[in-house]
Protein backbone atom coordinates (compact mmCIF):
# COMPACT_ATOMS: atom_id res chain seq x y z
CA UNK A 1 0.00 0.00 0.00
CA UNK A 2 1.38 3.50 -0.90
CA UNK A 3 1.99 5.80 2.03
CA UNK A 4 0.36 9.01 1.16
CA UNK A 5 2.72 12.25 1.45
CA UNK A 6 1.59 14.33 4.23
CA UNK A 7 3.60 17.22 3.18
CA UNK A 8 1.06 19.44 1.18
CA UNK A 9 1.07 23.24 0.14
CA UNK A 10 -0.68 24.38 3.29
CA UNK A 11 2.12 22.67 5.21
CA UNK A 12 4.29 24.28 3.50
CA UNK A 13 2.74 27.64 3.85
CA UNK A 14 2.63 26.91 7.42
CA UNK A 15 6.39 26.84 7.87
CA UNK A 16 7.11 30.12 5.52
CA UNK A 17 4.81 31.96 8.13
CA UNK A 18 6.23 30.44 10.88
CA UNK A 19 9.90 31.19 9.80
CA UNK A 20 9.17 34.65 9.20
CA UNK A 21 7.26 35.34 12.34
CA UNK A 22 10.54 33.99 13.87
CA UNK A 23 12.30 36.96 11.70
CA UNK A 24 10.18 39.48 13.15
CA UNK A 25 10.88 38.07 17.15
CA UNK A 26 15.05 38.07 16.21
CA UNK A 27 15.09 41.66 14.38
CA UNK A 28 15.04 43.31 17.99
CA UNK A 29 17.81 41.05 19.07
CA UNK A 30 19.41 42.44 15.48
CA UNK A 31 19.12 45.78 16.40
CA UNK A 32 20.68 45.41 19.77
CA UNK A 33 23.41 43.28 19.34
CA UNK A 34 24.43 45.26 16.52
CA UNK A 35 23.94 48.84 17.55
CA UNK A 36 26.23 47.57 20.99
CA UNK A 37 29.11 47.87 18.90
CA UNK A 38 28.74 51.28 17.25
CA UNK A 39 29.87 54.42 18.59
CA UNK A 40 27.26 56.88 19.44
CA UNK A 41 27.70 58.99 15.99
CA UNK A 42 27.10 55.40 14.19
CA UNK A 43 24.27 54.70 16.38
CA UNK A 44 22.49 57.68 15.91
CA UNK A 45 22.98 58.10 12.18
CA UNK A 46 21.87 54.48 10.91
CA UNK A 47 20.56 51.95 13.68
CA UNK A 48 19.75 49.74 10.84
CA UNK A 49 22.69 49.31 9.03
CA UNK A 50 25.99 47.24 9.83
CA UNK A 51 29.06 48.73 11.99
CA UNK A 52 31.72 50.45 9.75
CA UNK A 53 33.90 49.78 13.16
CA UNK A 54 33.44 47.35 16.18
CA UNK A 55 33.96 49.22 19.06
CA UNK A 56 33.97 46.31 21.74
CA UNK A 57 35.39 49.17 24.56
CA UNK A 58 31.55 49.63 24.76
CA UNK A 59 31.21 46.73 27.21
CA UNK A 60 33.95 47.20 28.93
CA UNK A 61 32.86 51.21 29.84
CA UNK A 62 29.34 49.29 30.21
CA UNK A 63 30.57 47.11 32.65
CA UNK A 64 32.62 49.25 34.64
CA UNK A 65 30.25 52.05 35.13
CA UNK A 66 27.57 49.66 35.96
CA UNK A 67 29.73 47.65 38.41
CA UNK A 68 28.21 44.81 36.80
CA UNK A 69 29.56 41.86 39.09
CA UNK A 70 27.81 44.17 41.96
CA UNK A 71 24.68 44.32 40.27
CA UNK A 72 24.49 40.88 38.62
CA UNK A 73 25.69 39.11 42.11
CA UNK A 74 22.19 41.26 43.72
CA UNK A 75 20.10 40.07 41.17
CA UNK A 76 21.06 37.04 41.05
CA UNK A 77 20.52 36.58 45.16
CA UNK A 78 17.04 37.98 44.56
CA UNK A 79 15.91 36.02 41.47
CA UNK A 80 17.26 32.73 42.98
CA UNK A 81 15.70 33.20 46.81
CA UNK A 82 12.39 34.34 45.92
CA UNK A 83 12.17 31.76 42.54
CA UNK A 84 13.20 28.77 44.97
CA UNK A 85 10.72 30.00 48.02
CA UNK A 86 7.80 30.75 45.73
CA UNK A 87 8.55 27.14 44.48
CA UNK A 88 8.34 25.39 47.95
CA UNK A 89 6.11 27.77 49.43
CA UNK A 90 3.02 27.44 46.63
CA UNK A 91 3.91 23.88 46.12
CA UNK A 92 3.00 22.89 50.20
CA UNK A 93 0.00 25.08 50.10
CA UNK A 94 -1.54 24.01 46.53
CA UNK A 95 -0.96 20.42 47.93
CA UNK A 96 -2.76 21.08 51.35
CA UNK A 97 -5.94 23.11 49.74
CA UNK A 98 -6.18 20.05 47.06
CA UNK A 99 -6.20 17.30 49.58
CA UNK A 100 -7.58 19.03 52.97
CA UNK A 101 -11.04 19.91 51.63
CA UNK A 102 -13.25 22.11 53.03
CA UNK A 103 -14.83 25.60 52.69
CA UNK A 104 -11.79 27.56 54.02
CA UNK A 105 -9.49 26.05 51.89
CA UNK A 106 -12.04 26.76 49.11
CA UNK A 107 -12.49 30.44 49.76
CA UNK A 108 -8.50 30.90 50.15
CA UNK A 109 -7.78 29.07 47.06
CA UNK A 110 -10.47 32.11 45.24
CA UNK A 111 -8.86 35.12 46.73
CA UNK A 112 -5.22 33.36 45.60
CA UNK A 113 -7.05 32.93 42.16
CA UNK A 114 -8.76 36.72 42.41
CA UNK A 115 -5.18 38.13 43.67
CA UNK A 116 -4.13 37.36 40.05
CA UNK A 117 -5.77 40.09 38.32
CA UNK A 118 -5.29 43.19 40.84
CA UNK A 119 -3.34 45.72 39.15
CA UNK A 120 0.37 46.23 40.51
CA UNK A 121 -0.28 49.92 40.50
CA UNK A 122 -3.18 50.16 42.50
CA UNK A 123 -0.93 48.48 45.38
CA UNK A 124 2.33 50.63 45.02
CA UNK A 125 1.56 53.45 47.74
CA UNK A 126 0.06 51.06 50.24
CA UNK A 127 2.94 48.72 49.95
CA UNK A 128 5.70 51.35 49.96
CA UNK A 129 4.15 52.25 53.76
CA UNK A 130 4.11 48.85 54.61
CA UNK A 131 7.99 48.53 54.03
CA UNK A 132 8.71 50.69 55.58
CA UNK A 133 6.75 50.19 58.96
CA UNK A 134 8.09 47.35 58.79
CA UNK A 135 11.92 48.63 58.38
CA UNK A 136 12.31 46.32 54.91
CA UNK A 137 12.55 49.58 52.78
CA UNK A 138 15.94 49.70 51.16
CA UNK A 139 16.88 46.07 51.46
CA UNK A 140 17.03 43.27 49.45
CA UNK A 141 15.41 40.92 51.94
CA UNK A 142 12.36 43.29 51.59
CA UNK A 143 12.22 42.85 47.76
CA UNK A 144 12.57 39.04 47.91
CA UNK A 145 9.73 39.28 50.50
CA UNK A 146 7.62 40.98 47.67
CA UNK A 147 8.24 38.86 44.98
CA UNK A 148 6.97 36.37 47.46
CA UNK A 149 3.84 37.64 47.88
CA UNK A 150 3.52 38.97 43.82
CA UNK A 151 4.25 35.28 42.55
CA UNK A 152 2.58 32.99 44.90
CA UNK A 153 -0.89 33.24 43.58
CA UNK A 154 0.10 32.43 40.24
CA UNK A 155 2.40 29.59 41.15
CA UNK A 156 -0.32 28.07 43.49
CA UNK A 157 -3.02 28.06 41.06
CA UNK A 158 -0.39 26.46 38.48
CA UNK A 159 0.31 23.49 41.51
CA UNK A 160 -2.79 23.12 42.59
CA UNK A 161 -4.12 22.27 38.84
CA UNK A 162 -0.64 19.61 39.11
CA UNK A 163 -1.76 18.15 42.17
CA UNK A 164 -5.42 17.11 41.00
CA UNK A 165 -3.45 14.95 38.31
CA UNK A 166 -0.97 12.77 41.03
CA UNK A 167 -3.50 9.86 41.94
CA UNK A 168 -4.27 9.84 45.54
CA UNK A 169 -3.70 5.89 45.60
CA UNK A 170 0.13 6.31 45.39
CA UNK A 171 -0.56 8.45 49.08
CA UNK A 172 -2.81 6.75 50.47
CA UNK A 173 0.01 3.21 49.92
CA UNK A 174 2.64 5.68 51.75
CA UNK A 175 0.73 5.82 54.30
CA UNK A 176 -0.25 2.39 55.26
CA UNK A 177 3.87 1.89 55.03
CA UNK A 178 3.98 3.97 57.56
CA UNK A 179 4.88 7.10 55.91
CA UNK A 180 4.02 10.32 57.90
CA UNK A 181 2.00 13.05 56.47
CA UNK A 182 5.14 15.29 55.89
CA UNK A 183 6.97 12.11 54.40
CA UNK A 184 4.42 11.45 51.97
CA UNK A 185 4.29 15.47 50.74
CA UNK A 186 8.35 15.56 50.62
CA UNK A 187 9.49 11.82 49.24
CA UNK A 188 6.10 11.26 47.14
CA UNK A 189 4.55 14.42 46.06
CA UNK A 190 7.36 16.47 45.80
CA UNK A 191 9.26 14.30 43.41
CA UNK A 192 6.57 14.09 41.00
CA UNK A 193 5.56 17.88 41.27
CA UNK A 194 9.26 18.19 39.64
CA UNK A 195 8.02 19.45 35.91
CA UNK A 196 5.94 22.39 37.49
CA UNK A 197 8.42 23.16 39.68
CA UNK A 198 10.92 23.92 37.29
CA UNK A 199 7.92 25.88 35.51
CA UNK A 200 7.63 27.82 37.88
CA UNK A 201 11.30 28.63 38.56
CA UNK A 202 11.83 29.28 35.12
CA UNK A 203 8.40 31.64 34.70
CA UNK A 204 9.32 33.48 37.66
CA UNK A 205 12.70 33.99 37.10
CA UNK A 206 12.31 35.67 33.80
CA UNK A 207 9.98 38.25 35.52
CA UNK A 208 12.18 38.69 38.85
CA UNK A 209 15.53 39.24 36.75
CA UNK A 210 14.09 41.75 34.48
CA UNK A 211 11.85 43.53 36.45
CA UNK A 212 12.31 47.31 36.79
CA UNK A 213 9.46 48.46 38.60
CA UNK A 214 9.73 46.87 42.10
CA UNK A 215 13.39 47.29 42.54
CA UNK A 216 12.87 51.44 41.84
CA UNK A 217 10.73 51.32 44.77
CA UNK A 218 12.46 49.24 47.07
CA UNK A 219 16.12 50.01 46.59
CA UNK A 220 17.66 53.89 46.99
CA UNK A 221 20.93 53.06 47.97
CA UNK A 222 23.52 52.55 44.82
CA UNK A 223 25.27 49.04 46.24
CA UNK A 224 21.62 47.14 46.18
CA UNK A 225 21.09 47.93 42.46
CA UNK A 226 19.85 45.16 40.23
CA UNK A 227 20.85 44.91 36.65
CA UNK A 228 17.44 46.67 35.49
CA UNK A 229 18.22 49.83 37.78
CA UNK A 230 21.88 49.72 36.87
CA UNK A 231 21.25 50.03 32.96
CA UNK A 232 18.50 52.80 33.48
CA UNK A 233 21.49 55.07 34.91
CA UNK A 234 22.27 55.79 31.31
CA UNK A 235 18.88 57.43 30.42
CA UNK A 236 18.89 60.68 31.79
CA UNK A 237 16.86 63.51 31.53
CA UNK A 238 18.50 65.48 28.90
CA UNK A 239 20.95 62.73 27.46
CA UNK A 240 20.44 58.75 26.85
CA UNK A 241 23.85 57.39 26.00
CA UNK A 242 22.66 54.51 23.94
CA UNK A 243 26.16 53.15 23.35
CA UNK A 244 26.47 52.41 26.65
CA UNK A 245 23.01 51.08 27.38
CA UNK A 246 22.68 48.47 25.04
CA UNK A 247 25.59 46.93 25.75
CA UNK A 248 24.85 46.81 29.18
CA UNK A 249 21.20 45.68 28.14
CA UNK A 250 23.27 42.48 26.47
CA UNK A 251 25.12 41.68 29.49
CA UNK A 252 21.85 41.60 31.81
CA UNK A 253 20.10 39.31 29.39
CA UNK A 254 22.64 37.02 28.57
CA UNK A 255 22.39 35.13 31.82
CA UNK A 256 18.87 35.03 31.37
CA UNK A 257 18.41 33.80 27.79
CA UNK A 258 21.08 31.30 28.61
CA UNK A 259 19.12 29.76 31.41
CA UNK A 260 15.91 29.82 29.87
CA UNK A 261 17.46 27.72 26.35
CA UNK A 262 18.39 25.30 28.67
CA UNK A 263 14.97 24.85 30.81
CA UNK A 264 12.48 25.76 28.23
CA UNK A 265 11.32 22.46 27.51
CA UNK A 266 10.15 21.81 31.07
CA UNK A 267 7.28 24.89 30.61
CA UNK A 268 5.25 22.89 28.08
CA UNK A 269 5.97 19.58 29.82
CA UNK A 270 4.69 20.86 33.07
CA UNK A 271 2.22 23.30 31.92
CA UNK A 272 0.00 20.29 29.84
CA UNK A 273 0.41 17.78 32.54
CA UNK A 274 -0.74 20.15 35.50
CA UNK A 275 -4.05 20.53 32.67
CA UNK A 276 -4.83 16.81 32.77
CA UNK A 277 -6.89 17.51 35.26
CA UNK A 278 -9.39 20.29 36.75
Amino acid sequence: MEVQNRYSGRVFIAEIVTFVIALLFLVPFYFLLVNSVKSFGDLLSNAASWPESFHFENYKRAWSITKFPVVFWNSLIVTVISNIGIALISAMAAYRLVRYKSRINQVLFGMFVAAMVIPFQSIMIPLVKVLSGVGLMDSLWGLIICYLGFGAPMAIFLFHGFVKSIPLEIEESAVVDGTSPYGVFWRIVLPLLKPMFVTVIILNALWTWNDYLLPSLVLQNQSLRTIPLATFSFFGQYMKQWDLALPALVLGITPIIIFFLAMQRYIIEGITAGSVKG
